[in-house]
């Protein structure tokens, strides 16, 4: 690996959103850490292998704090950075459901998953970053966690993603002026399993607002809510 490459780590970067991203990052010259729960993310791995881009698999559970705590081992005692974090793991488990049959259980988790989880990655990396001097970390949340034009729909899912937004203005106001700047992104509605075959976006539309909160040069904004690299409404 070139040793003047930034490092990523991309978590769900398996499948949907997530490999685009990889992908994405890695056609910009990044060594990408491909964050997958399963092992069978391998196979995302030999893909982009395939195809001449720098990239590896890095086991990582977002609801196994022991993966959490052993990604930032291999990350600190191999490379002694990280560059950017790119935080796109995320449940939806009320997107096919009336609200009256959701369960507190599928609440917990979804909330656990969503807004927990990139706490805690950020709280463990962030330190790290501030030590190298640099940082780009991207909260992926959705239209349907502003504030301004509530749903009512997928309760769980909308306000987990109301919450990731609060995550990212708390980490960027304790970051400030240690150029980690940290930003959420919405990648609209995007045609993955997630989405739905109906959705109005491909990955590569939706992947790329996030490449660009991802690369930011020192001057650019942190604390924001953006779509496209064009800032919205909370």
């Amino acid at each position: 690996m070139n040793q003047n490459r930034r490092i990523a780590l991309v978590t769900g970067g398996n499948r949907g959103i997530g490999f685009g991203i990889c992908e994405e990052l890695a056609k910009h010259g990044y060594h990408v850490l491909l964050g997958s729960r399963q092992e069978s993310g391998r196979r995302q791995v030999d893909e982009l292998l395939d195809k001449g881009h720098s990239v590896e698999f890095i086991l990582l559970d977002v609801l196994n704090e022991n993966d959490i705590t052993n990604a930032f081992k291999y990350v600190s005692s191999k490379f002694g950075r990280l560059d950017v974090l790119i935080n796109n793991a995320a449940i939806f488990l009320d997107n096919k459901e009336e609200d009256h049959s959701l369960s507190w259980d599928k609440f917990a988790k979804t909330m656990e998953c969503n807004v927990y989880a990139p706490f805690k990655l950020i709280e463990i990396f962030a330190p790290l970053m501030e030590t190298n001097n640099y940082g780009r970390i991207v909260n992926v949340s959705s239209g349907l966690g502003q504030l301004y034009k509530a749903t009512g729909t997928a309760p769980a899912y909308s306000i987990s993603k109301t919450a990731l937004n609060a995550v990212t203005t708390y980490f960027a106001s304790k970051y400030k002026n240690k150029n980690i700047l940290i930003n959420s992104v919405c990648p609209g509605w995007v045609r993955t399993d997630m989405g739905g075959s109906n959705a109005s976006r491909t990955i590569e539309e939706g992947v790329t607002g996030i490449i660009w909160a991802a690369t930011l040069d020192n001057e650019g904004p942190t604390g924001g809510f953006f779509r496209d690299g064009t800032k919205i409404y909370w």
